[in-house]
């Protein structure tokens, strides 16, 4: 049986894992030209069911390997005094099982885990879907038994069978904008935010000691644009963050030289089905909490193992292991919609009374009982409560 999976990033590469393993044929097509791990990327969080799955796969070690940690944060308000709090302390409340890792170090290992055994096509994407018959834009055009659409935010495959994806976005009011520049604020170790009302900025280390990464958050009514157009993208983000001190002007310098700029809209998808005849959505592409709100990353590796188990578990019938799959993932992406506006709302101060009581927090917070602290900073249940009700199944080779 033959499956084809668009996007080699997290949940497809998870599919793809847990597929091969119970004996479908899988190829994965993604549009870049090769995988995108740039300086690291950005970190994310595993978070107890999606470090299940990575253990699962036999990749505990390798992604326990590659974990990250921040030693100091600092937030930095105009005119204020600076707080700094040890990263583990800030941490206390996102899981009692929790692994942080850069996204791109977790592809990686992901496409490594999966390359011998399942044929990665780059630079190619899924341009027309016909039931079984998908057309390539390399030209070719192939039949498939399965279709999965791992292709994130802006999923191609879901604008092919589900529509324009402004009938599916659901916009949280905010922009995220993030690349990778030379460290000329002797960063080392530690993150630092600058924090005003309807605007944040971080910078924080990458792989390479000798670069940063900066991240915008930024409060703003829709803005039209071109997420393909990377010039229109500077200048909206320019024009947002105009007049922002501190070393915003020293960071945007880099802004036109970065090699991997990424702008986007803080948005989630919301579907009423995840499935359509041969197609399925898994990730980003069918539901998420929203890009920088946190747990999309653990959440793409839940639902990958819990399509790939399903279909495995119904010996490739669809119309069987789709319903199950979304069955499955039903509270959970119900409880990843609720999330993205309350987190986004710590994220992004929208006053500066907001603001200070952020930092009084962060001032208490070490001399607080540990319990306390895990209440304090699970941003009201947050990424880690989103997976708490999830189910894991056995394996298709772990049932046999």
């Amino acid at each position: 049986m033959r499956a084809l999976i668009s996007g080699a990033s997290i949940a497809g590469p998870v599919v793809a894992f847990w597929l091969q393993r119970a004996g479908f044929e899988v190829t994965v097509v993604e549009r870049t030209a090769s995988l995108r791990t740039g300086a690291g990327g950005h970190p994310v969080d595993l978070l107890g069911p999606a470090v299940e799955v990575v253990d699962r796969m036999g990749l505990g070690e390798v992604v326990r390997e590659h974990r990250t940690s921040t030693d100091l944060m600092t937030l930095v308000r105009p005119g204020k005094a600076d707080v700094t709090i040890h990263g583990a302390e800030l941490l206390a409340g996102v899981s009692d099982r929790h692994i942080e890792i850069m996204r791109g170090d977790l592809a990686r290992i992901l496409h490594d885990a999966t390359e011998r055994h399942v044929q990665y096509r780059f630079g190619v994407q899924v341009n027309g879907i016909d039931d079984a018959a998908v057309s390539l834009s390399d030209g070719s055009r192939e039949h498939f038994d399965l279709i999965v659409g791992a292709d994130g935010l802006h999923s191609g495959v879901r604008r092919l069978v589900f529509g324009d994806e402004r009938g599916h976005r659901h916009f949280l009011g905010a922009y995220l904008a993030v690349y990778t520049l030379p460290d000329v604020f002797g960063l080392g170790d530690r993150v630092v935010n600058y924090s005003t009302v309807d605007r944040s900025v971080a910078i924080y280390p990458t792989s390479d000691p000798r670069r940063v990464r900066a991240a915008f958050l930024m409060r703003s009514p829709e803005i039209p644009y071109d997420y393909r157009d990377t010039a229109a993208q500077h200048r909206v983000l320019r024009t947002l963050v105009d007049g922002l001190g501190w070393e915003v002007p020293r960071i945007l310098e880099h802004l036109e030289s970065a090699p991997d700029f990424y702008f986007d809209e803080i948005s989630q998808i919301r579907l009423e089905s995840l499935s359509r005849g041969r197609v399925t959505l898994a990730g980003d592409a069918g539901y998420g909490p929203g890009p920088a709100v946190g747990g999309g990353s653990s959440l793409a590796l839940v639902g990958g193992y819990v399509l790939a188990t399903e279909l495995a578990a119904a010996g490739g019938d669809h119309s069987v292991a789709y319903p199950a799959y979304e069955r499955a993932m039903a509270s959970t992406v119900a409880a990843s919609r609720r999330i993205g506006p309350s987190v986004l709302a710590t994220l992004v101060p929208r006053s500066g009374l907001q603001v200070w009581t952020t930092a009084q927090a962060l001032k208490v917070l070490p001399r607080l009982p540990k319990p306390l602290q895990k209440r304090l900073t699970s941003f009201g249940g947050g990424p880690a409560a989103m997976l708490d009700g999830v189910v894991l199944r056995p394996a298709y080779s772990q049932a046999q």
